[in-house]
């Protein structure tokens, strides 16, 4: 029965998808962001920290007095460090964080480009330069030439609680520099309709166009980059669901990206989904969490260790896996050459392979799944 029922789900998500998925970000695993060739070799100036501005926090925030008043002083701080970035495939938000013109924004909204369109507050146009992008958790950093330019000081998202103030300026459907407050609803959230893991919830209203804004906490100081919304099926966005990356996961790809020049990220080379106790009870597998893959790349880590779709993983080395959330963030864990050991269950039963990773590509490897096109 639970041989069964590993080969009839995977035969079943095969036939359901039925179309090709590329290897890397949209697999969940990773992906390296590659400067255009002007941007190669770029390092920060002697003694001189990539990412300038980020304030130690010492402590817990504690409440304020006149909330409004805080509100207002945030937005007349911040606001002015907060751009708009258009690009060949649309348009968004992006902040300031380092006077000589370094841009944070997310992958999606500068998409290909290698140059986009940023807006200042003071109603400026200049060119902007894409040195890098990170579509596994949606970061683009963008450079624009420029000295003493306004800067939004960068908090530490670690120490962010459910219930600290929240406020988001970005501008959304073309409203410039709109500013909405709420309140920082969850963390180290993941969503399976996007794809992104240890993300920022928050009831702050985030509408198309504020993606690549800065959400910020009460003392003004950027704690994560807003991503995206959550939508209803009939395409209206559900309200309290907002969500934001971490302005600590983005540092890190900002900091790669500007002494390096690219973001590197391990490979392994599936695709997959979730099993969910529903999953589990339809199919009657053998487990309640995990990952089953829905393909694997000839040729990657994993195709090279026998890996196979149907498979179920449930541990990366001695680390659970209960969810895409986990695998994804095991791969940005680890480093490119390093050996793992992946385990789980398929038909024949319990099964352990290990796998060397290797740097994911700079082009996604699109592979059909079976029973998709050519």
């Amino acid at each position: 029965m639970i041989q069964q029922g590993v080969r009839t789900v995977a035969a079943a998500l095969a036939v359901a998808v039925g179309v090709g998925i590329g290897f890397g970000a949209a697999m969940g695993v990773g992906g390296r962001a590659t400067p255009p060739a002007w941007a190669q070799g770029q390092t920060p100036a002697k003694g001189q920290t990539p990412i300038q501005g980020r304030i130690p926090t010492q402590g817990r925030e504690e409440p304020q007095e006149g909330e409004e008043s805080s509100i207002v002083r945030v937005a007349r701080q911040v606001t002015p460090a907060v751009v708009s970035v258009t690009a060949d495939e649309g348009a968004g938000s992006g902040v300031i964080i380092r006077a000589d013109g370094v841009i944070l924004t997310n992958a999606h909204v500068v998409g290909q480009s290698r140059q986009v369109e940023i807006g200042l507050a003071n109603g400026e146009t200049l060119p902007g330069r894409v040195l890098g992008r990170d579509p596994s958790i949606d970061i683009a950093i963008v450079d624009v030439e420029g000295n003493d330019l306004p800067v939004a000081p960068l908090g530490n998202s670690d120490q962010l609680e459910v219930g600290q103030t929240a406020i988001a300026i970005g501008n959304p459907l073309a409203l410039e520099r709109t500013v909405t407050r709420g309140i920082v609803s969850a963390v180290n959230r993941t969503s399976s309709e996007f794809q992104l893991d240890e993300l920022i919830q928050t009831d702050a209203a985030i509408n198309p166009g504020n993606s690549g804004g800065p959400l910020l906490d009460s003392r003004g100081q950027v704690v994560g980059i807003n991503t995206a919304v959550l939508r209803g099926t009939d395409g209206i966005g559900a309200e309290g669901l907002g969500f934001a990356v971490p302005i600590n996961l983005a540092s890190d790809v900002a900091d790669q990206i500007l002494t390096t020049g690219r973001v590197t990220r391990a490979f392994v080379g599936v695709n997959y989904l979730d099993v969910t106790p529903e999953m589990a009870q339809e199919f009657g597998l053998p487990v309640q969490s995990g990952i089953i893959l829905r393909a694997v790349g000839p040729r990657t880590p994993a195709g090279t260790a026998g890996l196979r779709p149907g498979d179920i993983i449930t541990r990366w080395n001695d680390t659970p896996i209960e969810s895409g959330g986990d695998f994804r963030k095991a791969i940005r864990d680890s480093e490119p050459g390093s050996t793992i050991t992946l385990s789980g269950v398929r038909p024949e039963g319990p099964f352990t392979v290990r796998l060397r990773l290797i740097e994911a590509p700079a082009e996604p490897m699109s592979v059909p799944l079976p029973g998709g096109p050519p």
